[in-house]
């Protein structure tokens, strides 16, 4: 992606959702704020894309087109005169079933200024699996990651753009929170550099037991992984961290 190129960014999307789509896989995820990069700042409301239409038409015409189910990464869009960081989720017959707009805004990088925080939290079905999607930040809470892990979520799905510094923590915190809500965590991290920050890449996929089940490099690319559902019920069984929960006392 590149910086505020909104025309490049649409049409490197489109090429490379093509591109996966190639393999037939179940499901693509996608980074954070890929149509801006993370973030343009003072002409932010200039570059968002206006209650996400053309974020909509490219996901709804390739996962129609290709039967294949989208998690949208996160765009950044001005809904309602307000800019939202948000993840549209398509389905295979290219029908938008869930967005989600980020709750947690990064107050470092002063997001806070520029974006409105999202207020709703869920799961949703994708391709018969119960999941849910947060970004970024949202990950350093776990008390969010457990709401949906109690919810019945499966897979957590994290778009981010996480810096290349702090890759280590972004790798420790998602392993973190598959063990302990016993779900799968898929991430798809941005690389490149934006605002002159670094971005790490290292995209990836973690079982319930915290194993790497495969990893991305730092540079851009396409990777595909299998995920094995029945890992879930057996680590749930054998482990009952949700039976022995005592939530009188937290």
């Amino acid at each position: 992606m590149r910086e505020e190129d909104t025309e490049y960014n649409f049409s490197h999307m489109k090429k490379l959702l093509i591109e996966a789509a190639a393999a037939s896989p179940d499901v693509i995820i996608l980074p954070e704020t890929w149509n801006t990069g993370f973030f343009p700042k003072e002409n932010i409301k200039a570059l968002s894309d206006k209650n996400a239409g053309r974020t909509k038409e490219l996901l709804s015409f390739i996962s129609r087109e290709y039967k294949v189910s989208i998690i949208g990464g996160s765009v950044t869009e001005e809904k309602d005169g307000n800019i939202f960081n948000t993840c549209y989720i398509y389905n295979d017959k290219g029908e938008n079933i869930a967005s989600y707009s980020k709750t947690h805004l990064f107050t470092p990088m002063k997001e806070h200024d520029f974006y409105k925080a999202g207020e709703e939290v869920f799961t949703f079905t994708l391709a018969g699996v119960k999941a849910a999607v947060i970004i970024c930040y949202d990950l350093r809470f776990p008390e969010l990651s457990r709401k949906l892990s109690l919810e019945g979520a499966e897979i957590l799905f994290v778009p981010s753009q996480w810096p290349k510094e702090r890759i280590s923590q972004l790798e420790i915190l998602l392993r973190a929170r598959a063990v302990e809500n016993q779900m799968f965590t898929v991430l798809c991290n941005s690389c490149g550099e934006f605002n002159k920050t670094v971005f790490g890449g290292n995209s990836l996929v973690s079982d319930p037991y915290g194993n790497i089940v495969l990893k991305a490099g730092e540079k851009e690319e396409i990777i595909t992984a299998d995920i094995d559902l029945d890992i879930i019920k057996n680590i749930r069984k054998t482990i009952p961290v949700f039976d022995d929960r005592r939530p009188e006392l937290y």
